[in-house]
């Protein structure tokens, strides 16, 4: 089932290596859909997508076995690295399996592109479209300004069990010329109607400075 279209005497032929091109770009349209379908994306990496496998597939078709044209074209990868930004991880492996399809189609091995392209597509689309990795959406981020002279280690212990199902203090950064310290919390509450309350009985301990309840904030995936 999964055979090579070449022939391992004479290469590739014309009609086999069209066949690959446009099965390279096919599978590559399927990847970037697959992308697009959930999340932001620039329309000029939607275009890469499509595209990627199909150069791929071309730069190894003209190494053919040649030492010295595979020095080269690793050497153009390494420039091309060094100057693109950094990559969400989903984007990242992506563009990998963009370039194994490239990969594969280049050796012939047409059906077996196919059947990773279906099964790693299908795949990214259930994790997009589940809940799969995503933190609680109860969790809030809870950002405490308090003077110097408050010791902040237990000041709050009561209300946070009063008002919290469980919190992690998650930063201590000082503020306004080393006045006032700044604490950051993830935390869940016990009942989402309560947050103004939590809020009042707070700025009671802190002297009325800034409490902030949000939404927590995802970091960049960079791998």
């Amino acid at each position: 089932m999964f055979t090579s279209i070449i022939d391992s005497a004479a290469g590739f032929s014309v009609p086999s290596a069209l066949l690959a091109t446009a099965c390279s770009i096919l599978f590559g349209f399927l990847i970037a859909v697959t992308y697009m379908s959930k999340g932001k994306y620039t329309k000029s990496y939607a275009t890469t997508l499509v595209i990627l496998p199909a150069i791929v597939q071309i730069v190894i078709m003209m190494v053919n076995g040649s030492v010295g044209a595979g020095i080269a074209v690793a050497g153009a990868f390494s420039l091309i690295r060094f100057r693109s930004q950094p990559a969400t991880s989903k984007e990242i492996s992506t563009i990998f399996l963009a370039m194994a399809i490239g990969l594969s189609n280049a050796m012939g091995y047409l059906t077996f592109s196919l059947f990773v392209t279906v099964l790693f597509c299908l795949l990214l689309f259930v994790l997009d479209h589940t809940r799969f990795g995503e933190r609680k959406q109860e969790e809030r981020s809870i950002r405490i300004v308090i003077p110097e002279n408050l010791d902040y280690t237990d000041v709050f212990d009561d209300l946070f069990e009063e008002f919290l199902k469980n919190v992690t203090l998650e930063k201590v950064k000082t503020t306004n010329m080393g006045s006032m310290f700044e604490l950051s919390y993830t935390a869940e509450f016990r009942s989402a109607k309560r947050q103004k309350e939590f809020i009042d009985a707070v700025r009671c301990r802190n002297g009325n400075l800034t409490v902030m309840v949000s939404r927590p904030v995802v970091d960049r995936d960079e791998i």
